[in-house]
């Protein structure tokens, strides 16, 4: 049966070989007006960049730096989300005033001390965001004050699942925008500037 069939030559794995990791495609321009899931991280076609609760902050922002993102999903050691994390909760004053609180170097502080737990965040459904525009993400994240918003639908036995993230940075590049600011009110006040142009 395997006669017909020749075997493949090996080679030798190279010494220092990366590895191949799902990255999404940079999709068109989008216009206010454009479907809301074009500017969404879809999970099911992106892996989720995440960090344990037990991991200490300057690991979680190696990590955010690696990968190119700013905000981490927080899980357990089933992969259960517990919160997020994101660049300004790592690089503002939070790590050291836990620190401080806690009598330890700051290069101790874990996640799970500066993160957003699950029960403090506000997320969007997939079925609104279905029938959502560009514009009604960015005018969500504008009146939230937020730089990330999660997305989540229903899986098996009705248990709800994180299925997206929208990132201020990334509505901003696909708008064709060049904005790049750390403060949420200055990003949106950016964006609409440029657009009314």
């Amino acid at each position: 049966m395997l006669r017909n069939y020749q075997p493949l030559p090996f080679t030798l794995l190279a010494p220092g070989a990366g590895y191949v990791q799902p990255t999404q495609s940079t999709l068109e321009r989008v216009q206010l007006d454009s479907p809301a899931t074009d500017v969404m991280t879809d999970l099911t076609h992106v892996t989720a960049v995440i960090v344990l609760a037990g991991d200490t902050v300057d690991e979680a922002f190696r990590r955010m730096v690696q990968r190119g993102v700013r905000m981490l999903l927080v899980v357990d050691q089933d992969r259960k989300v517990l919160g997020v994390i994101t660049a300004l909760d790592i690089s503002g004053e939070k790590p050291v005033q836990i620190a401080v609180q806690q009598g330890i170097h700051r290069d101790e502080v874990l996640v799970r001390n500066c993160m957003t737990p699950c029960s403090n965040l506000q997320v969007l459904s997939m079925d609104q965001v279905r029938a959502a525009k560009v514009g009604h993400i960015v005018a969500t994240l504008k009146h939230a004050g937020r730089q990330h918003t999660l997305v989540v639908e229903r899986g098996d036995r009705n248990v709800q699942r994180l299925r997206g993230i929208f990132s201020t940075t990334q509505i901003v590049r696909q708008l064709g925008m060049t904005i790049q600011t750390n403060v949420v009110a200055n990003t949106f006040a950016e964006i609409e500037a440029q657009l009314s142009r």
